[in-house]
């Protein structure tokens, strides 16, 4: 192969975000300052979004870089998707560490080089690079979580994530070797040669499969490998937990569709099945379990569950809109994800002692901070999936996905348990509109919707609102985001 700047031009936005982090990293070495800091930040990953604009605009051919790596309209989208988000999460960064005590300039060199490990997994077409994404993405949320290491729950859930994600990462190792066992490569596009033909697929490939989704069931706290995600989502400040349940699980769930969909295993009816039963799991346990929480960062894991729960039920029913739900399905949870978690962020900054993720922090904030009620409103609405907001219009997507492959018993635990979900969502709803004599005071400041957090916000509301309203430019969008199958 002939290698030249045309040839890893594709690979832009990532470039610009490795110099970027090494920037950063410089600029912590030789002065530390926040707010210069926080820039770079900020404008190295507009220029990797910017980058991945131009590529498309100017129809940028899908290229194989490398054996490892491969960009079409399906990585670029994500690309777009995950830097977005990772923008978002750095002015909520920002906006919660600006009174932080100790260091804080490290949190952004974590956050970009966690970024950076996103956008290799999207890209991925090889378990090599599917592994050292996986883990340049996983390893630095490890100190992301435990950044704020003063409050002890923060301590314990960057421990307790660090040693269940190794043991994942094991897992999926270890299945990747079986896999190499069996067929003796570890491409995607090598695998699906050894393995299709329509001829059975050997013990080894199938448990080295099944080690693989359990791996991956961990990342996206699928049922019943969900136990980490609340007692994370909750010790994690709330800019971190937005990591979590929005570049950290769309990156993953990018990755397994193009691995299902370039191995022959996506068309296997026992791993339909697989899916079938942990998306039934996650959907109940997920729900159900959220119902009692009185704790809104606990709450939103326990709703995230649910919702790559549904998510899955797309993947589990195949069809020809199936690609289409899951790209439609992760653009407007991750909007509505930012959403909410930049509630709490905003609510929760400088706070030393905990966050502010209790529902009672939330009573009667509507009677106080109105236009912030009104975002967070929004996001519940959505999240219940309630029409004219964008949660309805990925709902619709997974039904729609289940009528047209006969998944009727799939749709029915889609409907109880988005019936069971919009119980605490109005509860949640009720507390900011409650007012009580003597009610505690733990507010957002009053100027934060004139600062950049608080601009994000209201922006994200307002995206939630119109893709629930008018989607179909951003349905457009999407059907541009096709994959594209390699040869080996």
């Amino acid at each position: 192969m002939n290698l030249t700047f045309e040839t890893f031009l594709p690979l832009l936005p990532v470039g610009i975000l490795g110099a970027t982090t090494v920037v950063v990293m410089l600029a912590i070495a030789f002065l530390r300052h926040h707010w210069w800091n926080a820039t770079i930040t900020v404008v190295g990953l507009n220029l990797a979004l910017a980058s991945v604009i131009a590529l498309v605009w100017q129809g940028t051919a899908p290229t194989a870089i490398t054996p490892l790596l491969v960009v079409d309209n399906f990585a670029y989208f994500y690309m777009a998707l995950i830097l977005v988000a990772a923008l978002a999460c750095s002015t909520l960064t920002h906006a919660f560490i600006d009174s932080y005590k100790n260091n804080r300039e490290e949190m952004y060199l974590l956050l970009l080089i966690a970024t950076a490990g996103a956008l290799v997994l999207v890209c991925s077409r090889h378990m090599a690079s599917f592994f050292i994404g996986l883990e340049l993405m996983s390893v630095p949320v490890y100190g992301m979580v435990a950044y704020t290491h003063h409050r002890s729950r923060s301590l314990e859930s960057g421990i307790k994530y660090m040693v269940l994600s190794a043991t994942a990462s094991a897992f999926m190792l270890f299945g990747m070797a079986l896999i190499y066992a069996q067929t003796g490569t570890l491409a995607f596009s090598g695998v699906s040669e050894q393995l299709g033909g329509g001829a059975p697929i050997g013990h080894l490939a199938t448990f080295g499969v099944g080690m693989i989704v359990i791996a991956i069931c961990f990342k996206l706290s699928l049922a019943p490998f969900h136990l980490w995600t609340p007692d994370v989502y909750q010790g994690s400040p709330a800019p971190v937990g937005a990591f979590l349940a929005t570049i950290g699980k769309v990156s993953v769930f990018a990755v397994l569709v193009r691995f299902l969909v370039e191995t022959p295993f996506e068309f296997t009816l026992p791993l339909r099945e697989v899916f079938s039963v942990i998306a039934v799991l996650s959907i109940l346990l997920g729900n159900l379990l959220a119902l009692m929480q009185t704790n809104l960062k606990r709450l939103l894991g326990y709703s995230s569950i649910a919702h790559l729960g549904y998510l899955l039920v797309a993947l589990a029913s195949g069809g020809g809109t199936a690609l289409e739900t899951v790209h439609v399905y992760l653009l407007t949870y991750v909007l509505t994800s930012l959403g909410a978690f930049g509630v709490v962020t905003l609510m929760s900054q400088g706070k030393d002692d905990e966050d502010a993720d209790s529902l009672h922090h939330y009573r009667g904030l509507f009677w106080r901070r109105p236009y912030l009620t009104a975002v967070m409103t929004v996001m519940m609405l959505s999240l219940a999936g309630i029409p004219l907001t964008a949660g309805f219009i990925a709902k619709f997507y997974v039904m729609l996905t289940g009528v047209n492959t006969g998944n009727w018993w799939l749709l029915g635990v889609v409907i109880l348990g988005s019936a069971i979900g919009l119980y605490y969502y109005l509860r949640v709803m009720v507390t900011l509109y409650m007012a009580a004599s003597g009610m505690p005071k733990h507010d957002a400041a009053n100027d934060w919707g004139q600062r950049t957090g608080g601009i994000m916000v209201l922006g994200v509301a307002g995206l939630v609102l119109l893709l629930g309203m008018y989607p179909q430019p951003a349905i457009e969008v999407i059907r541009m985001a096709k994959l594209l199958i390699l040869p080996h």
